[in-house]
């Protein structure tokens, strides 16, 4: 069974990476990592759903890259690259995951709604979906479909646009994670389930499909989709 949160242990390593250089310097990066690594299910769901994989991962809006330090904590060494269009977010990936030795991780400035890097292997796409126009969040699926080799897999968080209570306090919370700045979009559009798994269907992907609500009001959910 996949663990409902990362070990307080390896959050607090992880977080650790993020301590500003000074003891004056800014911390918000290290608390926000110890409370979401303690409090999201998203990287024990995550590291499940890729260990025993053997494709190299590209992770498609990576943030501050925490994935890359979850996977490592984990045992997974998996060639990673991390791509986001927010360079601020990528500068502090860089110099965390420099300061926490992982070997094997890049990062890098791209703006998906733009076009998408060149890739063959896994990739995840982790709370990214609603925040991209509808054309460009198709486009992204359709590349990232193509880019799952045998024994590799696409790996997806996303609320789901199915009219329940929590679709309603996830795009509240969304919206609100805009103007505080977290994010520098508001969700646009919310994937079908069904759209997607027609999508996953066209393209020799079988899916799966698993609630990722964890201790959380969200409407999140894990997508793991595999090629035969």
């Amino acid at each position: 069974m996949t663990a409902a949160t990362l070990p307080a242990g390896d959050a607090l390593r992880i977080a650790r990476a993020f301590l500003p250089e000074r003891w004056y310097g800014n911390r918000y990066h290290y608390y926000y990592t110890r409370a979401k690594l303690r409090s999201d299910p998203l990287y024990p769901g995550v590291i499940d759903a890729l260990r025993g994989t053997s494709q190299p991962v590209l992770d498609l809006g990576c943030g501050i890259g925490l994935l890359a330090h979850a996977l490592r904590a984990s045992g997974i060494a998996l060639p990673y690259r991390g791509v986001d269009n927010d360079a601020t977010k990528v500068t502090q990936a860089r110099r965390a995951a420099q300061r926490a030795e992982l070997h094997g991780a890049a990062f890098d400035v791209v703006d998906l709604a733009a076009g998408m890097p060149s890739h063959s292997g896994s990739v995840t796409i982790l709370d990214v979906l609603q925040f991209v126009p509808p054309e460009a969040q198709d486009a992204i699926l359709e590349a990232a479909t193509a880019m799952i080799a045998p024994g590799g897999a696409l790996v997806i968080r996303t609320g789901l646009d199915d009219g329940s209570a929590r679709a309603r306090t996830t795009r509240g919370v969304d919206a609100l994670s805009r103007i505080f700045g977290w994010m520098n979009a508001g969700p646009k559009r919310y994937p079908d389930a069904d759209a997607l798994r027609a999508r996953f269907q066209s393209a020799g992907l079988r899916a799966r499909f698993d609630p990722l609500f964890g201790d959380t009001p969200f409407n999140n959910w894990r997508i793991v989709a595999t090629r035969d």
